[in-house]
């Protein structure tokens, strides 16, 4: 599980993963990376930023239309342990109306920006009825464009049953998540994995 409230993985025996993505929805890369899951039938968590969602609607429509979760990211990815309580809150609170306009319901998980937290964040997830979402593979590092199989091998390294998977879809070049997404889920599927949403997921957990 994880430890002051955040969760990066799931304690199953079921060959479950969650894919998650962070930083979209992006006109560009957000809409490559539904190709590759439709093709495989998997599905994954996208853990938006208010702003991009409000710059591209109809990307974060697609996502949701196409079975996928949408997470909480804050409105424009603040440390939030640099903020003052006040702003916290209105970054979650700004983008968790965003994300009921865009899916008809409340989101149910939120991942904090840079992974920066502490208890008076986790307490005001805990307040807004928040699973705090962490992962698995950070030394992946996707983020910096370390290279496709540099992100692949750092992934395939923390791959086990109920393991949370971050990518990134949103600001910058992400040619090489896409990239490293279309050799990942294939290989995994036919290790025998199945890719849910992080919601799913979470469902499957075993009591500790």
């Amino acid at each position: 599980m994880g430890n002051n409230g955040i969760i990066h993985e799931a304690t199953t025996k079921q060959r479950l993963l969650a894919m998650t993505f962070d930083d979209g929805p992006d006109e560009t890369y957000t809409p490559q990376l539904l190709q590759v899951l439709a093709a495989h039938g998997a599905k994954a968590t996208f853990y938006m930023i208010g702003s991009s969602i409000e710059a591209y609607p109809d990307v974060a429509r697609a996502v949701h239309s196409q079975g996928h979760e949408i997470g909480n990211h804050t409105y424009n990815h603040p440390y939030l342990t640099k903020i003052a309580h006040a702003e916290r809150k209105e970054q979650l609170e700004r983008t968790h109306a965003l994300i009921i306009e865009i899916t008809g319901s409340s989101p149910a998980t939120f991942r904090p920006p840079y992974i920066d937290y502490n208890d008076e964040v986790a307490a005001e997830a805990a307040a807004m009825d928040y699973q705090m979402i962490g992962a698995v593979n950070m030394e992946a590092m996707d983020w910096a464009a370390p290279g496709v199989d540099h992100i692949v091998s750092k992934t395939m390294e923390q791959v086990r049953n109920g393991g949370i998977l971050i990518f990134h879809d949103g600001y910058g070049d992400r040619s090489q998540t896409v990239e490293a997404v279309k050799q990942l889920v294939p290989e995994l599927m036919h290790q025998g994995y199945r890719f849910v949403t992080v919601s799913e997921l979470l469902k499957t957990a075993e009591p500790v």
